[in-house]
């Protein structure tokens, strides 16, 4: 794996950590959980910054967005309890093909 691959597990994952924590911001109204928030965002802007001087932002950002919600929408269920459908989780199946689609679609 190369280190773009890297750097886009660590945007998306940086991604993930942003959405999660947004409901503990409470509006950013608290402190603790509004910094790691914000540091998220920014590692994840980061990450993504780079990566598109090396990669298309058409494969890039997709994946970065797409990913991220999803790990944002599966580690909901734990954090927060929250429920999905049957038809939203096969929608998050979608989304992962489309993201796997787009890295295949890079190799040929």
């Amino acid at each position: 794996m190369s280190w773009e691959w890297i750097y886009l597990i660590l945007a998306i994952v940086s991604e993930i950590i942003f959405g999660l924590t947004l409901k503990s911001t409470v509006g950013l109204t608290r402190f603790l959980p509004s910094l790691v928030n914000i540091a998220a965002l920014g590692a994840g802007l980061y990450f993504l910054s780079v990566l598109v001087k090396f990669l298309p932002i058409t494969i890039v950002y997709p994946i970065w967005t797409g990913l991220g919600g999803v790990g944002v929408a599966v580690f909901s269920l734990f954090f927060y309890e929250e429920e999905l459908s049957l038809t939203q989780i096969f929608c998050i199946f979608l989304i992962i093909a489309g993201a796997v689609g787009l890295k295949l679609g890079e190799m040929s």
